[in-house]
């Protein structure tokens, strides 16, 4: 069963903390039973999945009833949450309901069903995932690839019983649903989700007669506490201080080792991977690169190539596409044969579409992506070509590209350059929000009267903005 210490006779009080609302280990189980016993048919079911214990116990709930998962974004846009309910085949709706949704909305029952025992190779959550291009594609993780995924992480971390997790992380990721809540249901140990990543909440827990021992962000998210030094000294008892979801800027890890005591354990994955890579709680920590393979994970780097999988020397320098494989990958994309064929580079290796360098210590370093069009902001990732075609629907833009640039606070911030006459900077930026997820927006529009082409026509992002 992939959520274990749910089965364990013994009790365990503020299991789950979300906000202001905790539940035990038996009241969860009792709510997730209720939940379960409320839903029509085997699913999937869709979860409005916002910052809050209704998300945890809905998610609960399909797992022990065997159903699927497909957490929504609160923030989507009617396109996309139309193609994630669409695509999905979501039979079934849990939370606030638009009104535009018309799928019956699962009713708690007024007693708890005990757990169905499944196939461990059916798909327990269908994650959706921004790409380069399209609509985002719908990655099916089966129940072991999950368990393999956070048992991997339990090794690598020295995550027991005995920790407790502290973040304010989306429930519609991988970090903040699976790692941050699933991880310690499996494992045992308890949860704090403080519904929005602020410094200030952070240090609360710190303080608290329950303090975290583990506590997790995004480099946005350690951006805003180290400039709360108050904050941040508060975390120092903390057993460990984990980042991911994007590259971690080294300035930004001296500053958290200054602050905290501790340099932060950096890890890197995908959604149709798990975590693959971590440093370790009792290992070497070095700013910028993101570890080694975590048990029954395998990578290697190979040249940029279709043809060629003759790996690239380990001497820190030399950059391959990073592959990857191992019992925590994704099943594949769901209805997208073409892109579950793309991805394979045979012999159960998935190209992550990332590059990176590896030592003879087997450290990775991530440099970057195959695609110029990927643009990563807060810990989110985001396809530009979405964007795109969202903004070329307005009927005062002509011709439109998005890239990700630089930013202090969010890693890269999305600027669209637009030709076109007509619209303005915030009605542009308004109209990307109304149809897609509010993260998706663009911070700065720019008008310009062409955009740069090679001569085949292709528009040439890297020339933007110099």
């Amino acid at each position: 069963m992939l959520l274990t210490s749910l089965t364990r006779p013994q009790d365990l009080d503020r299991a789950v903390v979300v906000g202001d609302d905790v539940l035990s280990r038996a009241g969860l189980v009792d709510a997730a039973g209720r939940f379960a016993a409320g839903i029509p048919g085997d699913g999937p079911v869709a979860v409005c999945a916002t910052a809050s214990m209704d998300t945890v116990v809905a998610a609960v709930g399909c797992l022990l009833a065997g159903v699927p998962v497909v957490p929504v974004p609160p923030d989507s846009g009617p396109a996309e949450r139309d193609h994630v309910l669409r695509d999905s085949g979501a039979a079934a709706w849990a939370g606030e309901r638009p009104d535009e949704v018309t799928l019956p909305q699962v009713r708690p029952g007024a007693e708890p069903v005990a757990p169905v025992e499944t196939d461990p190779e059916r798909t327990a959550m269908l994650l959706y995932t921004s790409g380069t291009t399209g609509a985002p594609k719908g990655a099916e993780l089966s129940g072991r690839a999950i368990a393999a995924g956070l048992d991997g992480l339990f090794d690598v971390w020295g995550w027991t019983p005995d920790d407790t997790v502290v973040h304010g992380l989306p429930l519609f990721h991988v970090h903040g649903l699976i790692l941050g809540v699933l991880g310690a249901l499996r494992i045992g140990s308890r949860v704090v989700h403080t519904v929005k990543p602020e410094p200030a909440r952070y240090a609360a827990v710190a303080r608290s007669e329950h303090p975290g021992t583990m506590y997790f962000g995004v480099p946005t998210v350690w951006n805003r506490i180290v400039a709360d030094p108050d904050a941040a000294q508060a975390l120092a008892n903390a057993r460990l201080l984990v980042s991911g979801s994007a590259p971690l800027p080294e300035s930004l890890f001296s500053r958290i080792a200054e602050l905290t005591g501790q340099a932060p354990v950096e890890r890197y994955g995908m959604t149709e991977t798990m975590i693959t890579l971590s440093a370790r709680a009792g290992g070497e920590r070095r700013a910028g690169w993101v570890g080694l393979p975590v048990p029954g994970a395998e990578t290697r780097l190979v040249p940029a190539s279709d043809e060629d999988t003759t790996p690239v020397p380990d001497d820190g320098e030399t950059v391959g596409r990073l592959e990857v494989r191992g019992p925590m990958l994704f099943s594949g994309y769901r209805n997208r044969p073409d892109a579950t064929a793309e991805s394979d580079a045979g012999d159960g290796w998935f190209r992550t579409g990332d590059l990176a360098v590896r030592d003879a210590a087997g450290f990775h370093r991530i440099v970057g992506r195959e695609s110029t069009d990927l643009i990563k902001s807060g810990g989110y990732r985001i396809g530009s070509g979405e964007i795109e075609a969202v903004l070329l629907d307005h009927p005062d833009v002509a011709e439109v590209a998005v890239v990700g640039e630089p930013d202090d606070d969010l890693g890269q911030r999305i600027v669209a350059y637009v030709v076109g006459e007509g619209g303005t900077e915030q009605e542009l930026i308004d109209h990307v929000a109304a149809k897609l997820s509010r993260h998706k927006r663009p911070r700065e529009v720019r008008f310009v009267d062409a955009l740069p082409r090679n001569p085949m026509g292709k528009v040439q992002k890297k020339r933007l903005g110099r």
